[in-house]
């Protein structure tokens, strides 16, 4: 059984909370209101600038050219492409570029950040490569749900749902738990024990992620 086979129960129950979320199964239903997407748009934005670092650091630590080359790549497409897609798709929310560049992040996007981040610079590969896959697998799992259930009216969203769930973001994902598969094969029982510990905490903060948009989180002081 490979590692991804091995959580994918535990994996199934935590994309069944998110799909379960009011801000998810309302941005299904077409019915999710223009203001805690727009929070989310926004912190998604933010978190872009440090989900490229993270793959940064997977070059920087990738056993293989040929994987090497892949997380450059993906560094590339994430700076060069998706975040001028992202600015393009918050422009259909009326949300401008300069709004986006002075976005602060939200105590969760602050907190999944720092904690991709550091476990990507202090971690061993495996351990990045755990807690990258929720933000693929994560995104993927939930929009290929709710495309499965009918695309909402409000094209905005279903291009969210497009997005996510087409084929492109599919063979990412792929790759990802291709990646993850085969890093832990070799793995020891303990590593495989960390692995699972640091895709966990990723998903819990892919839930989050979703929660804090749909509450438009703010600091509580000062």
């Amino acid at each position: 059984m490979t590692f991804t086979d091995d959580i994918r129960p535990t994996a199934d129950d935590l994309w069944d909370d998110i799909v379960s979320h009011p801000m998810v199964s309302r941005l299904g239903d077409g019915t999710l209101e223009t203001a805690p997407f727009e929070y989310w748009v926004r912190q998604d934005y933010v978190y872009l600038i440090d989900y490229a670092r993270v793959f940064a650091h997977g070059a920087a630590s990738a056993p293989t050219l040929d994987h090497m080359g892949t997380f450059a790549e993906l560094l590339h497409e994430t700076i060069d492409t998706e975040m001028d897609l992202h600015r393009a798709y918050a422009a259909e929310f009326g949300i401008t570029e300069a709004e986006l560049e002075a976005t602060e992040p939200s105590p969760t996007t602050r907190a999944y950040t720092d904690f991709l981040v550091r476990t990507a610079a202090t971690g061993p590969f495996g351990d990045l490569v755990a807690a990258l896959l929720p933000c693929m697998w994560g995104f993927n799992e939930t929009a290929t749900r709710l495309e499965t259930d009918g695309m909402p009216d409000d094209e905005r969203y279903a291009e969210w749902i497009r997005t996510y769930a087409g084929e492109e973001f599919s063979a990412l994902t792929r790759w990802c738990k291709d990646l993850m598969d085969e890093v832990a094969a070799d793995a020891t029982a303990s590593d495989r024990e960390r692995y699972r510990d640091r895709f966990v905490t990723s998903a819990r903060y892919e839930y989050r992620f979703w929660d804090a948009a749909w509450n438009e989180e703010t600091w509580t002081v000062g």
